[in-house]
């Protein structure tokens, strides 16, 4: 596909043009196109799951089928089986005294038209799946831009829309940064975007030319508190688990860990232990999810030889005798602990994105809460602990897209909860009944009475002397 501006404009342009003479989309025609998608995803899971290995070099063809496979399956079927009743128009209150005249007002939820969704690379299939259920399911259509950081993922996804599906319905694009500049500055009727807060930026900049709303998912340092009351071994097990996911890889993986000044070494012994039984060796394990690319890993490896070049105390999972060996071999790296480093270290100013976390010791819980604040919003907040009191005034004091209790990333996951971010991490939310919202224009509609009373009320023109006085009487406080 030419996937030059014009080409693409021409798309956008025929899809809402589709949408202008097929407006009304009922439940079962939303269920119908969100099955063919099902059907897609289903029938070449297995060749979708190859592209993702061939593109990570290496990731766990399992663990793409139960984080980008089944993922988006779950998001799709939740849209399809639980749409029907959110198509439902909902009736408001009418303001007195209409209210006593046959009035009645209702909200109707309309699709917006086109949608350009653009995903990212650590989940190449599920950043375009996901958000695309609830597009669907809201009756609109869609133009799909894969990351070109995963090319042969992005290949096959155009491949598989091109021969399935209707491109009225769904079309995909593909291309580098130039691609994905030009799709931004397309005048979509809604535009999501997937990836780091910088380019968050020029996405919504781009878009702010056409006075497109946007949906961003981005990221930033997710916090984890570890309470005093936490069961330490339990907690650093679930933390560990957490930041190997997808190599830690994840916009809500864990970055900073607050522990208690007097649990520290304890802490990061836990956790290093935790790692190291979940992968006794790094090196060539399957289970453990490379770094998509030499680049990236090196990024991550930088960030933490300058925080041992510093002088920071640095810990790892496995002895290793070079980590830049690591990258130049199979792009898999151990667990490092980075342990206080202060604010104006690299790897506190950078989101890590990789197999590395930020230890910092705590005295009081109002420091965390202090700290926390002092950075830019988090997509994640982690708590680990007993007291109730403590998480009431953590959750009350910071705030972030979503939170964990006990565990990392499972808010994520929730079909029937908003998943999204807030300031830097992100705008707008999908997943369920809201992701339906985002996506659907909520217009309302006022049926008026029969009888119009407002000459017998004094209020059309010419206005009497006393009309001032009549208006001003309805200014109270009451």
């Amino acid at each position: 596909m030419n996937n030059n501006l014009a080409t693409m404009a021409t798309l956008l342009q025929r899809q809402q043009q589709a949408h202008t003479q097929q407006m009304s989309v009922t439940a079962a025609q939303r269920q119908e196109r969100i099955q063919q998608v099902i059907n897609l995803v289903v029938e070449h899971h297995q060749q979708l799951v190859e592209a993702i290995e061939a593109d990570f070099g290496g990731r766990s063809q399992a663990f793409s089928i139960m984080n980008d496979i089944i993922g988006s399956l779950g998001s799709l079927k939740y849209t399809r089986d639980n749409l029907t009743p959110w198509l439902e128009s909902e009736s408001r209150a009418v303001f007195a005294p209409y209210d006593q005249l046959g009035s009645s007002a209702r909200v109707e939820y309309q699709p917006k038209g086109s949608v350009g969704i653009i995903g990212t690379w650590n989940a190449p299939l599920y950043t375009l799946l996901a958000p695309l259920a609830c597009v669907l399911g809201a009756g609109n259509r869609a133009i799909l831009k894969p990351s070109e950081v995963t090319p042969h993922t992005a290949a096959l996804v155009a491949e598989l829309f091109a021969k399935h599906i209707d491109p009225l319905l769904v079309s995909v694009v593909t291309g580098g940064a130039d691609v994905g500049a030009a799709f931004s500055a397309l005048a979509f009727d809604h535009l999501v975007f997937t990836g780091s807060t910088e380019v968050g930026k020029k996405i919504m900049a781009a878009a702010a030319e056409n006075l497109v709303p946007v949906t961003l998912e981005l990221g930033g340092k997710s916090p984890v508190v570890l309470s005093e009351s936490a069961d330490l071994a339990e907690s650093c097990k679930r933390i560990a688990l957490a930041k190997s996911n997808n190599g830690g890889q994840l916009c809500v993986s864990p970055d900073i860990v607050y522990v208690p000044r007097n649990k520290l070494d304890q802490a990061a012994t836990r956790l290093l232990e935790s790692f190291r039984q979940f992968y006794p060796q790094i090196t060539d394990n399957p289970d453990f999810v490379p770094s998509v690319n030499r680049q990236h890993s090196q990024r991550v490896v930088d960030l933490v030889e300058q925080a041992r070049t510093a002088g920071y105390d640095v810990r790892s999972s496995h002895e290793v005798t070079s980590l830049a060996a690591l990258v130049a071999a199979d792009k898999r790296l151990p667990l490092q602990l980075v342990i206080a480093p202060n604010k104006d270290a690299h790897i506190m100013q950078h989101e890590i994105f990789g197999p590395a976390l930020v230890l910092l010791p705590y005295d009081e819980l109002e420091q965390v809460i202090s700290d926390i604040n002092s950075r830019a919003k988090p997509l994640a907040l982690y708590y680990f602990g007993e007291q109730p009191d403590e998480l009431k005034q953590l959750l009350a004091n910071t705030s972030s897209g979503g939170v964990s209790v006990n565990d990392c990333l499972m808010h994520a996951a929730l079909h029937d909860a908003p998943f999204g971010g807030v300031g830097a991490s992100g705008m707008g939310h999908y997943h369920g009944r809201e992701g339906f919202l985002a996506f659907s224009h909520q217009r309302t509609v006022f049926v008026a009475p029969e009888h119009d009373p407002r000459g017998e009320w004094g209020l059309l023109p010419p206005h009497h002397a006393q009309f001032k006085e009549m208006m001003a009487a309805q200014v109270t406080a009451d």
